[in-house]
């Protein structure tokens, strides 16, 4: 239903596309694998877990990507550079596509970059994330590692609007350029259900401004929500992730990272569902222009 003026880049990242103009290209659902308190790590720290079930978690991802057309990611989560040695190498032998590597930590993601480096996986890499408290550690190690691609994350304490997201994101943009980042993906910032709608919106204005790949991880509104079971019991907490997920992609977003991949059974369908009708209403040329 949204076009945008501005021409939309489109990055090819191992073998996925991101970006584009709506109902052109399906958006890149992420999913979220080794989280803290993921059911099949073992054991944090040493990375121990239990790979007959990580990976009927990824091929049920893929199963439903297959089904959709929709493209998945992963969204690889580690605490400790051991954990995360691990789950690279796991990632890297179940699957051929990008990755995203992801931690709490700015030392592990560092490790974890050099590692990717180590054993040719730079290509395949997506660095989650860059924001402006990034170290100069981490742009260094970009550089040297030769990533090309980072998501870009529009948090900055204090700064609360979306006019403030895409200010961050637009002073990022020349510090991740000058570190080698040819393909960053533009996360405008979800932490609670009030910032969802202001994540959109600068996703709107980046998109309508500077055409990069842009998206969320939409699915925090929900995971910061802690009375949500008490006010409306647990099946809730399903229903409004899929609704959650699904506000960005009718606004156009490119990907949008859904939470733990185990959603995937819920995730895909709905945004196919979205995806078919904005296929239609371009094909009949029923756009909104931005």
């Amino acid at each position: 239903m949204i076009q945008f003026k501005t021409q939309q880049k489109v990055y090819e990242i191992g073998k996925v596309k991101i970006g584009g103009q709506p109902g052109e290209k399906f958006a890149v659902l992420i999913g979220s694998i080794f989280y803290y308190g993921h059911k099949i790590v073992k054991d944090e720290k040493t990375g121990e877990f239990e790979k007959n079930e990580a990976e009927k978690l990824v091929n049920l991802q893929e199963e439903m990507s297959d089904k959709t057309g929709i493209p998945a990611l992963l969204d690889v989560v580690a605490s400790t550079e051991n954990s995360l040695y691990r789950y690279i190498n796991f990632v890297a032998e179940v699957t051929d596509k990008p990755f995203l590597i992801d931690s709490p930590s700015t030392k592990v993601k560092v490790t974890g970059a050099k590692y990717t480096r180590e054993v040719g996986l730079e290509k395949r890499v997506i660095y989650n994330s860059i924001l402006p408290d990034s170290k100069p550690e981490e742009f260094e190690t970009l550089t040297e590692c030769k990533i090309e691609s980072a998501v870009v994350l529009a948090y900055k304490s204090n700064f609360i609007t979306s006019q403030d997201r895409v200010n961050v994101i637009k002073e990022l943009l020349p510090k991740i350029e000058k570190a080698g980042i040819t393909k960053p993906l533009l996360d405008t910032f979800v932490i609670d259900i009030p910032s969802l709608s202001l994540a959109c919106k600068a996703m709107l204005i980046l998109k309508s401004e500077i055409g990069l790949p842009c998206g969320c991880g939409a699915h925090n509104a929900i995971a910061t929500w802690s009375g949500i079971k008490t006010r409306f019991g647990p099946k809730a907490v399903k229903s409004c992730t899929i609704s959650v997920n699904l506000i960005p992609i009718v606004f156009g977003a490119d990907f949008i990272l859904y939470g733990p991949i185990e959603d995937c059974c819920y995730i895909f369908p709905a945004v196919y569902a979205i995806n078919a009708s904005y296929k239609y209403v371009r094909q009949m040329g029923e756009h909104l222009e931005f």
